[in-house]
């Protein structure tokens, strides 16, 4: 077994920043193994020599004022040395993952690998608009792969939002839209997943921060107003405090701490765009923290201060006996203070006030130097919640969506019967409640009760409510809601739901088409057909089921003909003639290019509307020159048996022209879906012809177009990327009048 020496060069000496954390660390915990902690220092500071900030500081600044960011919230070993250690395997040659491995351990590797951003091609030689959506999914996919690893061990989201707020600290060295970038993602996703996991002493520091750079007028302006009314206030807070400690030692009841609590420029930026109200009209600035000894302290303590001022009733809250998903607990509540201004008051005891502060760091416990995690229900049901974000989206957009909407949106806390607490979005139904709790359940709902009532499924739930669920075995979700549920993971549970049944009608589709085309060749379907063949058809086709490749034939993404051909082993031919190759003349016609034939029309047939790339066949008519016909359109096959002399193999190559193709889309209704859509043929350079939106009574939608695309391939690549969009349920190419 290799054992770790730590050795360290006899003429290195420790900087200044190095003494200061490791006394800091010290002082929070007695067992933390220093040397290993002062080797990994070591480590890191080798890997940088040479690299610098862009303020031209050196690097080894960052990962040093990381790990002190982590000491202070009194995290493990593992986590101080993968902060010390978070940027040597992005930018460092060496040392590499088996190297630390091997060093510090697995452990370690693990929470360093979390937080080190994946690596993308450079954006050079892209537009503006293809660089905006690069940078999109780096971030997404980025944050994904963070999810991941936090779902294993919430200590790598807690090193990564560590990075992000001494980062934000030092964001003037970077030029105007890389500030405003980082400030937005910074608001946007890091500040409300340090209040997700209920670490305050970070949520409030990023979002300053961002505020700061978003809007730094209003944050220069909010700030001084602060400070000119800073004295007065102070005053006021003392009068306070003074009165609250004569009551509290009437009373017997012993305060570990009594002070002021300061309002965020932040909140009070977002006070006055909510309720558009001048500053000098926002009067709840006073605010005050209590600590007691025990719980029945807080209620005594909550007695004492309504006793001696008028409370505000309806902004009461009760976090104790209902904490928030999160683990915070705290008695909230808003008097009338004595100057007849607004005061607000919050009486937590010690340890709520330790996970109020540091959130999910203080579920760290020190034994033999190891950490172990606190396994509540809460972290478990959350963990769970990552993976569902992780795993339901289909593109970076959606996951971004998805990841904004479920994690970072304002939320209302309901409870199970047995008393367990859901988090839900604000605005969150009956079904969205039923699925947060089990997919199966979702899948079965058929009603509801909330606090004892029955009530209609699209009801929007609020805090404190109790909701008792009633399912049947045989039941199935509705399309209808879709229109109300707010969650995007119960819309992606019961989108995936939908795609299967039309997945199970495009199958059937596929199947029938394949089944006319063997007939068409005067053969017995059901000798092809079976599952053994089909399912080296599908590996081939990259698939994993028989209905896959039905159903690929059945949404037109894949020919029957091909299929066929593949299954019988050979192709099937036609009557004997020369191959002949049709392309575009000059002046856009369709023309034989062969010798002898030259100088012979040639048409595309409307029927089935064939385009470069499918199979076709050429129909020799009467006085109208050759018809080009799709092998699979039931004319084609017709004249096969009425007329075979006159059928002609031909071959399309892409010729370099469009020609028009229509397409019908089955998808859900929503506001911006067909501008989705629209988007995707504007990035593939497709013209759009001719375009007809309905609407149907289950809330779908039918979209048919008409586009130009140059052969089967260019075609293909834009039906996957609309058939990938999330609220389309099917998409079909529509062949003309005498086929489907």
């Amino acid at each position: 077994m290799f054992a770790p020496s730590f050795e360290i060069s006899h003429d290195w000496e420790e900087p200044e920043g190095l003494v200061d954390l490791l006394q800091c660390i010290r002082e929070q915990r007695d067992d933390a193994d220093i040397r290993r902690i002062r080797y990994a220092f070591y480590i890191a500071e080798k890997a940088h020599q040479g690299q610098q900030r862009d303020s031209g500081q050196p690097y080894i600044i960052h990962p040093l004022a990381v790990a002190r960011i982590l000491a202070n919230l009194r995290m493990d070993d593992d986590s101080i040395i993968a902060a010390l250690l978070h940027d040597v395997l992005e930018d460092c040659v060496t040392p590499d993952a088996e190297t630390l491995t091997r060093v510090f351990g697995a452990e370690v590797v693990h929470l360093v690998e979390g937080v080190t951003k994946l690596r993308f091609k450079s954006n050079t030689g892209l537009t503006d608009r293809e660089k905006k959506a690069a940078e999109t999914t780096r971030t997404a996919e980025s944050l994904r792969k963070m999810l991941l690893a936090m779902a294993k061990d919430f200590r790598v989201m807690v090193i990564k939002l560590a990075d992000r707020l001494h980062n934000m600290m030092t964001l003037e060295s970077l030029s105007a839209e890389r500030q405003t970038r980082i400030a937005r993602e910074t608001l946007d996703v890091y500040a409300p997943l340090a209040a997700r996991l209920g670490i305050w002493q970070m949520k409030w520091q990023l979002e300053d921060l961002s505020f700061k750079y978003l809007h730094p007028k209003e944050y220069h302006e909010i700030k001084e107003l602060v400070a000119k009314t800073r004295d007065q206030r102070e005053t006021e807070l003392q009068e306070v405090i003074l009165a609250l400690k004569k009551g509290f030692e009437d009373a017997n009841i012993k305060v570990s701490d009594i002070r002021g609590r300061p309002k965020h420029l932040y909140s009070i930026f977002n006070k006055i765009v909510k309720h558009n109200v001048p500053f000098e009209e926002i009067y709840d600035l006073l605010a005050l923290r209590i600590i007691v000894e025990t719980v029945p302290d807080c209620y005594l303590t909550l007695g004492i201060v309504h006793a001696m001022w008028v409370p505000m009733m309806h902004l009461f809250y009760d976090y104790i006996a209902n904490p928030k998903s999160n683990g915070y607990q705290s008695l909230h509540t808003k008097v009338v203070g004595p100057h007849g201004q607004p005061l607000e008051i919050q009486i937590r005891t010690r340890a709520m006030h330790e996970i109020a502060e540091h959130g999910i760091a203080a579920h760290w416990s020190y034994k033999e130097g190891k950490a172990q995690v606190d396994e509540t229900k809460r972290l478990s049901r959350l963990r769970e919640q990552l993976f569902d974000w992780a795993s339901d989206s289909n593109n970076s957009s959606q996951f971004l969506q998805t990841v904004s909407t479920d994690l970072f949106s304002e939320q209302v806390f309901v409870f199970t019967p047995k008393g367990d607490v859901i988090d839900l979005p604000s605005g969150a139904t009956c079904v969205d409640f039923a699925f947060r709790v089990h997919t199966r359940i979702g899948m079965t709902l058929v009603g509801a009760r909330v606090n004892g009532n029955l009530v209609p499924l699209p009801t929007e739930l609020k805090n404190g409510d109790v909701i008792e669920l009633i399912t049947r075995s045989n039941a199935s979700p509705s399309q209808d809601w879709l229109h109300f549920v707010k969650s995007p993971h119960t819309r992606a549970k019961l989108r995936a739901h939908f795609r299967k049944l039309t997945k199970t009608e495009d199958a059937a589709r596929g199947r029938d088409l394949l089944e006319k085309e063997f007939r068409a060749q005067g053969l017995d379907p059901k000798l092809y057909l079976g599952e053994e063949k089909l399912l080296k058809i599908a590996e081939g086709m990259g698939l994993e089921t028989a209905t896959d490749v039905f159903a690929k034939v059945g949404l037109g993404l894949a020919a029957a003909q091909g299929i066929v051909s593949k299954l019988k082993g050979s192709v099937h031919e036609l009557p004997p003639a020369d191959r002949i190759e049709v392309t575009k003349t000059k002046e856009g016609k369709l023309a034989l290019m062969t010798a002898g034939v030259d100088n012979v029309l040639v048409n595309r047939a409307k029927c089935c509307n064939p385009i470069p790339g499918d199979e076709v066949v050429g129909y020799v008519t009467r006085g109208r020159g050759i018809m080009i016909h799709r092998r699979v359109c039931p004319n084609a096959v017709a004249y096969l048996t009425s007329d075979p002399d006159r059928l002609l193999p031909y071959q399309w190559p892409p010729d370099g022209n469009c020609y028009a193709v229509s397409l019908r889309i089955e998808c859900i209704n929503r506001q911006g879906l067909l501008m989705d859509v629209s988007t995707i043929f504007a990035d593939a350079k497709i013209n759009v012809s001719a375009a007809k939106v309905g609407t149907m009574p289950n809330h779908s939608a039918l979209i048919q177009v008409t586009i130009d695309v140059n052969d089967t391939s260019h075609l293909q690549a834009v039906m996957t990327k609309i058939s990938n969009l999330p609220d389309v349920l099917s998409i079909l190419r529509i062949f003309g009048r005498g086929t489907k």
